[in-house]
């Protein structure tokens, strides 16, 4: 006899039909959220994973380790658990999410013990430097080269660091890979003068960077090989590679953009001038110097293509095999290729691992889901590298990519409804538009909290620029590829520069058009920042009006916060110079003492006026909102003697230079209270900040 089965769960999760609230309650979560329940998981538990690395770097003190590992196992357990048990299956979310917030700040624990090495403990005399060239990077003032270290004169191998960067001011004539002995100044990576500025004696303990300075005179080649390990040397012979090719692709593609070219493809900028780096920043097109997933799209899916064309030409071999599955492999080979050339930042891996589950997906005949490998990269990143979540780079790579995902699955289902499968040229312009219009709204909170400031043009600059990078650039790009076995790949380099100089005249021209970079009269607070991010979050797993709806809920909290922040009025820093928010209402910088400490990373690009030829100086100020003051500064006979008086509102405060030297540079804002003052970050409570 047959029987009906009453219908229940199927794999696609569709609500069964009945007049029980459970189901009624699903088929209403169903419709709000755009991703099924076996991509919400992994995509929660990236999220979760952030939350947590970030809690553990916004503690106040280093937590103990087995601390960490045993709430962990605590959390692992307590998720197994009510993964099998049916009648707690409704606190599964809950526990995956715990899981993913402790795994965080374990990993992030657990990679800090890991990196340590040896740092300088204060400035040093000069001193001989041996050791091998890693990497050369562009600097204001000259070269910057990362060198592992061999050996220190006057300093035990036990206090030795791992690495260095040292500005080297004159002609460089050593390349990456070469041992060299350098006359050195080093002193410890300097700590962050402001609050919430960002904090480069952290980035430094997580690259085991052990001390910056600069070298007096000019490094010299040495005979000494490659360290002991093969580890070692091929990394060398990896840095080595990278520069030659570098040096190759700048001279190939031309005066003009070939610095521009090799940073494409080498991931090395310092053949780049100065004056086109910050055209294609104040432009908004920086994130083409950021191999990403861009690049890397360009790259696997251009020999994804190229290889399964060329194969379905065969006719025997087409026949018999799916031609896919090889052009797949040979996509990945190159798209880790491309990841190793390119230096391996935190954006480009995960663009790799994005590809790599894509081609992977191809390969195990499945759907790429676009979702999926979102997460798995997030996932992946967070746990090698639990540092690189409080960076910018990270922030913006992450927000962008899933940003687009969510948009253009909306914009997918919506053409799919309309019975529109094959796009027309005005949806490849009208996809470029949201391309960059998607992107730059989710990477503008990130940019504006670490930059403070904006790109005033940058999507039309965009507009303008993206699809020469996308239409002649990457064919170029492919061509002279393609070129190189037969020895004309030079050809196709020069082309390639050719377009690369269009798109440095659009930087430069949007560059310099009126406000084309915003610098904003207030700092951005976490709380807006991390506000921003849920709703980018909410964003991406919402679907219809709710997505607008849930986004909405939160961005108005965060403009609300970031509204009554209170202003900068004074900021006294360790290099001795003096920001006040002038009675115009903007930052301007004043060099008063000669410190020998760093300014702020964030007022990098604040103007500078002169200050007055007497030895005390009265400057009218904006203290927050509609209040005025007047800030007094006195000289004195010696640079111990100097001092700043600040009145606000009656209100008056006395700085002297030996105390803010001293506290590593003071903070004063006004808002809707008294004044607020604010010194540098503690010494001594974590690994990254001892105490000089």
């Amino acid at each position: 006899m047959l029987q009906l089965r009453r219908p229940g769960w199927q794999k696609h999760k569709v609500a069964p039909e009945g007049k029980r609230l459970a189901p009624a309650i699903a088929a209403l979560w169903g419709s709000l959220w755009s991703i099924a329940e076996i991509d919400t998981r992994p995509l929660l538990l990236g999220f979760s994973l952030c939350v947590g690395a970030i809690g553990y770097f916004s503690m106040p003190a280093e937590p103990v380790l087995w601390h960490c590992v045993i709430v962990t196992l605590v959390a692992m357990a307590c998720f197994a658990i009510i993964r099998s048990v049916w009648w707690l299956s409704v606190l599964g979310v809950p526990a995956l999410m715990l899981v993913g917030v402790c795994g965080g700040f374990t990993a992030a624990n657990i990679r800090t013990g890991m990196v340590a090495a040896p740092v300088i403990q204060s400035q040093t005399r000069p001193m001989m430097l041996e050791g091998w060239v890693r990497e050369v990077e562009p600097g204001a003032k000259g070269d910057r080269l990362r060198i592992e270290v061999h050996a220190l004169s006057g300093v035990g191998a036990d206090d030795t660091p791992k690495y260095v960067r040292v500005t080297h001011r004159l002609d460089l004539q050593v390349a990456p890979g070469r041992f060299v002995r350098c006359f050195v100044q080093l002193r410890p990576p300097p700590s962050p003068s402001l609050p919430g500025d960002y904090d480069f004696r952290r980035q430094a303990w997580f690259e085991q960077l052990g001390g910056v300075g600069y070298v007096m005179g000019r490094c010299r080649g040495g005979a000494l090989g490659a360290p002991l390990g093969w580890g070692k040397e091929l990394g060398l012979d990896v840095s080595a590679f990278r520069r030659r090719l570098a040096e190759h692709v700048n001279r190939a593609a031309g005066e003009r953009a070939g610095g521009f070219a090799a940073a494409l493809i080498s991931g090395d900028r310092s053949f780049m001038g100065i004056e086109d780096r910050e055209a294609l920043r104040a432009s908004g097109l920086s994130h083409l110097l950021a191999i990403s997933g861009l690049h890397m799209a360009m790259v696997g899916g251009l020999v994804f293509l190229i290889v399964w064309r060329a194969l379905a030409l065969i006719e025997p071999l087409a026949l018999r095999i799916a031609v896919q599955k090889p052009a797949a492999v040979a996509a990945l080979v190159a798209s880790f290729a491309y990841l190793i050339i390119s230096g391996g930042s935190v954006s480009t891996q995960r663009a790799f691992i994005m590809s790599a589950v894509v081609f992977g997906a191809v390969l195990a005949d499945r759907a790429a889901l676009s979702l999926r490998s979102y997460a798995i990269a997030m996932i992946l990143v967070v746990l090698m590298q639990p540092e690189s979540v409080v960076t910018p780079g990270f922030q913006m790579s992450f927000a962008a990519s899933g940003a687009l995902i969510a948009t253009y699955d909306a914009w997918s289902r919506h053409r799919a409804e309309q019975e529109r499968v094959m796009g027309s040229v005005a949806y490849t312009w009208a996809s470029l538009f949201m391309t960059s219009l998607v992107a730059g709204a989710a990477t503008a909170p990130f940019a504006i909290y670490h930059f403070e400031r904006v790109a005033g043009f940058g999507l039309l600059a965009n507009l303008l620029a993206m699809p020469i990078i996308s239409f002649v650039s990457a064919p170029l790009a492919a061509l002279s590829l393609i070129l190189t076995p037969v020895g004309f790949g030079d050809v196709g380099l020069r082309l390639f520069g050719y377009s690369l100089e269009a798109v440095l005249a659009v930087a430069n021209w949007t560059a310099s058009l009126p406000n084309a970079a915003v610098t904003l009269p207030k700092s951005m607070p976490t709380s807006t920042l991390l506000l921003s991010a849920f709703a980018i979050g909410c964003g991406m797993a919402a679907r219809g009006h709710a997505r607008i709806l849930l986004a909405s809920l939160l961005i108005a909290p965060a403009g609300v916060l970031w509204l009554r922040v209170p202003d900068v009025v004074l900021l006294w820093a360790p290099s001795g110079d003096v920001f006040l928010r002038h009675g115009r209402g903007e930052l301007v910088r004043y060099e008063f003492v000669d410190g020998d400490g760093l300014s702020p990373l964030r007022y990098t690009k604040v103007k500078s006026e002169p200050l007055c030829l007497e030895d005390v100086c009265s400057i009218n100020i904006a203290g927050g909102g509609s209040k005025a003051g007047t800030a007094i500064l006195r000289r004195g006979p010696v640079p111990d003697a100097a001092s700043i008086s600040l009145t606000v509102e009656g209100e008056t405060l006395d700085l002297g230079w030996p105390e803010v030297r001293l506290a590593g540079g003071v903070t004063v804002k006004s808002g809707r209270d008294d004044l607020v003052l604010q010194t540098a970050p503690t010494c001594g409570n974590r690994p990254w900040r001892a105490c000089d």
